[in-house]
């Protein structure tokens, strides 16, 4: 039986291209690495939106909550057999004012809509792994809008490990795999997507195996 992956992210899921602005493709990506790595008996369904937020409604962008997309997603592609959660980046913008262990919070929130739902095998919740996104590098074009993000951005790991803690659920420090890209701060270089994408293959079959 193929076991299937749901990678609910932002625009480091989609596969930003921070040279480019563009989307890297199906061999750059983490979540096609992820896949290839995998092999065959793993589905890998990619849910990445740019600017996606963690329970935020973005006052400018619209239509970036990923508390609220999270409940449907979850019916649309049940059963699933494990959920991954890499949200939190874009909480740190600065028009949303809130806190490291804020934002954390917020992404415990997404993990107990899928403790609490039906989405995996046999009508029962599927397990999740949360990770935290890597701090964020020297900002660049979008360093106003970020503003004060790149100290909170190094708590995260720590405030996410917390949450993973109490909720029961798998967790793993993206910074301890990945770094953000130094050309823009906030997305990835190709090198990156492979590196996680590898790394993370490991930790899912240990998981589900």
């Amino acid at each position: 039986m193929t076991k299937r992956v749901l990678c609910f992210g932002d625009s480091n899921t989609w596969g930003y291209n921070p040279h480019t602005q563009e989307r890297y493709d199906e061999q750059t990506r983490w979540t096609r690495v992820l896949a290839r790595s995998l092999g065959p008996e793993y589905e890998i369904i990619e849910e990445g939106l740019n600017g996606r937020t963690t329970v935020w409604d973005d006052p400018i962008e619209g239509f970036k909550n990923g508390y609220s997309y999270l409940i449907p997603c979850l019916e649309s592609h049940c059963p699933l057999d494990l959920v991954v959660i890499l949200l939190g980046t874009n909480d740190l913008k600065m028009r949303f004012s809130v806190s490291a262990s804020d934002i954390a919070a917020s992404a415990g929130v997404l993990v107990s809509v899928v403790q609490q739902s039906l989405a995996g095998r046999d009508g029962k919740a599927p397990p999740v792994l949360l990770m935290a996104p890597p701090p964020l590098a020297m900002l660049s074009d979008h360093a106003e809008m970020f503003e004060g993000g790149e100290a909170k951005s190094i708590k995260l790991g720590a405030r996410y490990q917390a949450v993973a803690q109490e909720l029961g659920c798998a967790f793993l420090d993206t910074a301890e795999v990945i770094a953000s890209s130094p050309h823009d701060g906030i997305h990835w270089e190709a090198s990156e997507h492979a590196k996680l994408g590898q790394a993370l293959a490991v930790i899912i079959k240990k998981i589900l195996d």
